[in-house]
């Protein structure tokens, strides 16, 4: 039987571990080997949106974060979204994150979760996210490119997972990469070496857009799905 778009995904899931040293203070977050019920979670999603062998060109974020991947094992998805645009059962922790709340609303004004993941895969450049530990004593998101011992630590892993995901069926003519700054400077510098992807194309990061940007939502949106017609 031929393996379909999300088998592969979820085998890639099922198997993903960091087993490098990472820099004192900072921890790395892995939900799929964390919390037993993530698995079943977002492997129903794979296999809800992905169970067939067309070809998706990818999208890049940055890592994930603790309320959206970082309790349902599906990118930019919290578990509002997850239950709510997705319509996946989730019993977990309830959770609401800005990106997954932009991102959904150009999934929506694409045509819906249906039809957009028929045609995109959402991912980001480092595949697990990380945490270190604020000023408050609190836990913090952190992001692979916050310091350059970090950004050395998983250098190796970011290029072994890219690779890997782009073997699923990946449309390599262009990647779209959620992030106009440091991402970007990254990923391309990355591609320059690496050459995965014959273009880039970089959109604001969805948490941007709803942190500084909020009132012209409908204005990043639209960018968004001009952007995207380039993959039709």
């Amino acid at each position: 039987m031929t393996e379909t778009f999300a088998d592969k995904v979820i085998r890639f899931n099922q198997n993903l571990q960091f087993t490098g040293t990472l820099p004192a203070g900072i921890s790395i977050m892995n939900p799929f080997r964390e919390d037993e019920k993530i698995m079943p979670i977002s492997s129903a999603f794979y296999h809800k949106f992905y169970h067939d062998t067309n070809p998706r060109h990818m999208i890049l974020g940055i890592n994930p974060g603790r309320f959206g991947g970082g309790v349902t094992g599906v990118p930019f998805t919290d578990s509002k979204r997850l239950k709510n645009e997705c319509s996946i059962a989730y019993s977990g922790k309830e959770t609401h994150e800005p990106s997954s709340v932009f991102v959904y609303d150009v999934i929506k004004a694409y045509g819906g979760p249906a039809a957009f993941y028929q045609k995109f895969y959402i991912n980001s450049i480092c595949p697990l996210g990380f945490t270190a530990t604020g000023k408050t004593g609190k836990e913090v998101n952190y992001n692979y490119y916050d310091s350059r011992e970090l950004t050395a630590a998983v250098y190796d892993f970011i290029i072994q997972s890219i690779r890997q995901q782009i073997a699923f069926g990946i449309n390599t003519n262009i990647c779209f990469c959620f992030g106009t700054g440091k991402n970007e400077k990254f990923l391309r510098q990355l591609n320059a070496e690496q050459k995965f992807f014959q273009n880039i194309v970089a959109l604001e990061h969805p948490r941007f857009v709803m942190q500084y940007k909020a009132r012209s939502k409908e204005v990043y949106i639209n960018k968004y799905l001009a952007a995207f017609q380039q993959a039709a």
